[in-house]
């Protein structure tokens, strides 16, 4: 197996200046095993695998989506009660969502098990979970080759020395440029990286700025990339998400230890396939995106930021 996703499978209901959506199939491993299936597709390697939990109430339809796409759904949890929603907005920029309403319901009392089959993959990425749950995640997985984690403020406020503890186990630390910010204590992004860095002696930290790109300090060096212009903006939901589980993908081909170029061509086949992900409401442009349009998307981006 190339990559066990471990998240949140949910219904969204988002209202941008686009338009609007409701109950539409949605949630972090969602979004991040999609964008990670579409490019083992791509490349011809084993699928990946997703760990989590939804209701009795989860549509079949829903479920054929991510059986479709090539996704091994062996370790998708059925409980009884609810799937997760969320319902939040967009405004102005859309540089990031309001919150109007979370229903954690079965997603409450997740508790990853990970079975013995699905724990040696080249790369573990636990998705934006409790730090007690990402670490219990990281107790049941050894990957052959490292472990990705994403995070968000909820975490800083209520757990942070949880979550800085979890950091330390990390390989790949993914957050955005508040909350390393937020962690750091320390309004410069280089300082507050620098800082954080040496704090939880992670290997590589990559951090998301949205429209303005991402930033990634590795063992010392630095590689900054813009993202991918582009005017059709419906809806960002999602588009961490889908930027991890494609940087997932690509870091799963290797062994030993990453090296830096391998990681910018990483990055950039992230912000690539996010920016095909914020063009419609939901999963719709991710799970409908071919070989060819990325392909001719990812040359265009090349061309732009010089990527040999």
């Amino acid at each position: 197996m190339s990559v066990l996703v471990v998240g949140s499978l949910a219904y969204d209901s988002v209202d941008s200046p686009e338009g609007s959506i409701r109950e539409a199939l949605g949630g972090s491993a969602t979004y991040a095993g999609l964008a990670c299936q579409f490019h083992l597709d791509r490349l011809k390697r084993p699928k990946a695998s997703l760990v989590g939990v939804v209701g009795s109430d989860f549509r079949d339809r829903d479920r054929m989506i991510l059986d479709e796409a090539g996704l091994d759904l062996s370790g998708l949890q059925v409980s009884e009660g609810k799937t997760f929603r969320w319902e939040g907005s967009y405004h102005g920029s859309m540089a990031e969502a309001v919150t109007k309403a979370t229903h954690l319901n079965v997603f409450e009392h997740f508790r990853p098990e990970v079975a013995q089959e699905l724990s040696t993959p080249n790369v573990v990425f636990c998705a934006n979970l409790h730090p007690a749950i990402q670490s219990s995640v990281m107790d049941q997985t050894s990957p052959r080759r490292l472990t990705m984690l994403d995070s968000m403020n909820l975490w800083i406020d209520i757990a942070k020395d949880e979550l800085l503890d979890v950091m330390k186990r990390s390989d790949l630390v993914i957050i955005n440029d508040g909350e390393v910010r937020m962690l750091a204590e320390e309004e410069n992004i280089v300082r507050a990286m620098t800082k954080l860095s040496h704090q939880t002696s992670t290997t590589t930290l990559v951090v998301k700025r949205g429209e303005h790109g991402v930033i990634a300090l590795h063992e010392g060096q630095w590689i900054a990339l813009p993202a991918y212009p582009s005017e059709d903006l419906t809806d960002p939901t999602g588009c961490g998400d889908s930027f991890a589980g494609a940087l997932a993908a690509h870091l799963s081909l290797g062994e030993g230890a990453i090296g830096l170029e391998e990681l910018k061509r990483g990055l950039a086949i992230a912000t690539v396939t996010a920016s095909f992900t914020l063009t419609s409401f939901g999963t719709d442009s991710l799970r409908n995106l071919t070989q060819e349009q990325f392909e001719r998307r990812m040359l265009d981006y090349a061309a732009m930021i010089a990527l040999p």
